[in-house]
């Protein structure tokens, strides 16, 4: 049988762990942390992402400092939003919650979060700093995906890694993160020509692509270990699919194609989405702690 990687039970684990660490250092710091989620316009999924984010502060004591604007905020007054959380000293850590409107250009504002509250490490210098290998804020996501491989012993190093997807939120930071761990990686994408045969030569397949039931039993090899990152909501006529009653959303991964087959993998949902809004924790405490002057006590949970 496969092994389930349960990313909520992870998750709880973690978080009492970052609760303590909090509880240990409000008196010298005389603050709790501070998260603050900017949220634009009116998307559904963004709604219940900044939820949850919400409410898993209020479990572990972070002091939420969430803004949901205006769909038609101009480029100019969310820079000037990010300013002021960058100049606030009870906000710690800074996300901005993507997608966002057309007309915002992501590149731009992410620029203007303080590189040190960058608490889902998009700033460039983050970035620039995962590549050199150097300490900096992680990418939450991809941040997830490896504390949910090493909290269940699966070694990396030395393995065949084959990314699918190659956003900057999560497939390029999850191969930086791969091989800094001394995996071989591949990154396969849109333009990739004959896919399954790439992914079969994978020890580790890690499926950021963004697309319903993409990977099926064709793309996988025996004893993989699968990492499915996607997260949607099934279509009407997918919704009578016999495997699938138990719930109405899906991965980018035909779990039930594959479960037999590989050696273990993330359930959707349950796997990978917990551990994202943890990350976000952990960053958030981190930047906490070196902020107020306490001992940096969780840096090893974050890759």
């Amino acid at each position: 049988m496969p092994k389930i990687l349960d990313g909520k039970k992870l998750a709880q684990e973690l978080e009492l762990i970052l609760q303590k660490a909090i509880q240990s250092g409000l008196e010298v710091a005389e603050r709790p942390p501070g998260l603050a989620v900017l949220r634009v316009g009116n998307d559904p999924a963004s709604g219940v992402y900044v939820n949850y984010k919400e409410k898993a502060c209020d479990r572990i004591g972070v002091r939420s400092f969430a803004k949901h604007l205006r769909e038609d905020i101009s480029l100019e007054e969310l820079i000037e939003t990010i300013k002021s959380l960058n100049d606030d000293k009870n906000v710690d850590g800074i996300l901005l919650q993507l997608p966002l409107p057309d007309h915002l250009d992501e590149s731009t504002l992410l620029r203007n979060i303080d590189p040190d509250k960058d608490a889902d490490g998009l700033h460039p210098l983050n970035l620039g700093k995962l590549i050199k290998g150097e300490k900096g804020p992680r990418s939450c996501t991809p941040a997830g995906v490896m504390s949910l491989l090493e909290r269940n012993q699966i070694k990396i190093e030395g393995k065949r890694a084959v990314v699918v997807g190659r956003s900057i939120l999560v497939g390029k930071p999850m191969a930086l993160m791969l091989e800094a761990a001394n995996a071989t990686v591949t990154i396969a994408h849109s333009r990739t020509k004959d896919l399954p045969s790439l992914t079969k030569q994978a020890d580790l397949l890690v499926v950021a692509a963004g697309k319903p039931y993409l990977i099926g039993k064709n793309h996988v090899s025996e004893n993989c270990v699968v990492i499915d990152v996607g997260i949607h909501r099934l279509q009407p006529d997918q919704e009578n699919i016999k495997e699938l009653k138990k719930t109405k959303l899906c991965g980018d991964v035909k779990i039930f194609e594959i479960e037999d087959k590989v050696a273990s993998y993330s359930p959707v949902p349950g796997g990978v989405g917990p551990m994202t809004v943890t990350m976000l924790l952990a960053n958030t405490v981190d930047r906490w702690q070196k902020h107020c002057g306490l001992p940096l006590t969780i840096s090893n949970l974050l890759p």
